[in-house]
């Protein structure tokens, strides 16, 4: 008989329980917004690849204005869970309900920009209020 590492074992309620008491706040948000990817059937930005067309939800965590070459641009960083996005809207100095903590659905072609993955002037979809 072959004896089965504790990682590799299936999780009972109990196991599960103890798990999500002893794990951090923010282990707890990352877990619930990377399955919120999953189900509003985006693609999970650790998953993005350069040059790639996708999907992806998740939280701004910052919003700030940062000139590119002369031009205003409005950042943000969206994060869900596996990894973090830079939102870069060029030409804008401000968008309503663009704003830290604020979910969005985001659509456009990953490009990679000094290591970071950016997405510039996505389709964008602001989730409800009322969801978070």
């Amino acid at each position: 008989m072959t004896a089965v590492p504790h990682s590799e074992k299936p999780a009972g309620r109990f196991r599960r329980m103890l798990d999500r008491l002893s794990s951090s706040q923010e282990d707890l948000e990352s877990e619930e917004l990377r399955e919120d990817a999953v189900t509003a059937g985006c693609v999970r930005i650790g998953d993005c690849h350069d040059r790639q067309i996708v999907t992806v939800t998740g939280t701004l965590r910052t919003v700030t204005l940062r000139p590119r070459a002369g031009v205003p641009a409005l950042e943000a960083e969206l994060f869900d869970g596996s990894a973090a996005l830079d939102v870069v809207w060029l030409g804008r100095r401000s968008i309503v309900g663009i704003e830290p903590g604020r979910k969005l659905i985001a659509s456009g072609r990953i490009s990679m920009s000094r290591g970071r993955r950016v997405l510039f002037n996505p389709k964008y979809e602001l989730r409800p209020l009322g969801r978070e």
